[in-house]
């Protein structure tokens, strides 16, 4: 079994794509058989998902809903000091995912023709965010 670390570098609010972040890293670990590549980000206004990685247009579907299902500025918040994007980040990423498990053989991910692993990022803000990555 592996432990490790990626830093997957966002460009604002939207999914990331990392597959091939995850791909080169078990690539690294020579790992043979069957197993289980466990994903957890250390976030909690961000989260993981597999999704559609052919039509853009997917992505895009999934943030424009899900920013219509929790606005910003909603009256009802209490959590306000870091900004109108934190405390709806923190919706998002309880309704979402903060780990994944993908079935492996022999060190390559079993996921379908058009899946791809995103970080889903929920804040405006450029950074970086860390991922653990276990084989």
């Amino acid at each position: 079994m592996a432990l490790g670390q990626l830093e997957i570098v966002v460009n604002g609010q939207g999914l990331h794509e990392f597959t091939e972040e995850v791909n080169h890293w078990l690539a690294g670990q020579n790992l043979f058989g069957s197993g289980l590549c466990t994903l957890f980000i250390q976030h909690t206004s961000a989260s993981l998902l597999i999704q559609e990685n052919a039509d853009p247009s997917a992505r895009v579907d999934l943030e424009n809903w899900l920013n219509r299902l929790v606005p910003e500025n909603d009256p009802l918040y209490t959590h306000t000091l870091e900004g109108p994007d934190d405390m709806p980040a923190h919706i998002k990423a309880s309704l979402t995912a903060c780990s994944l498990g993908i079935p492996m053989e022999n060190g390559r991910l079993l996921l379908g023709t058009w899946q791809g692993i995103y970080l889903w990022e929920h804040r405006h803000h450029r950074g970086k965010r860390r991922v653990i990555i276990q084989a």
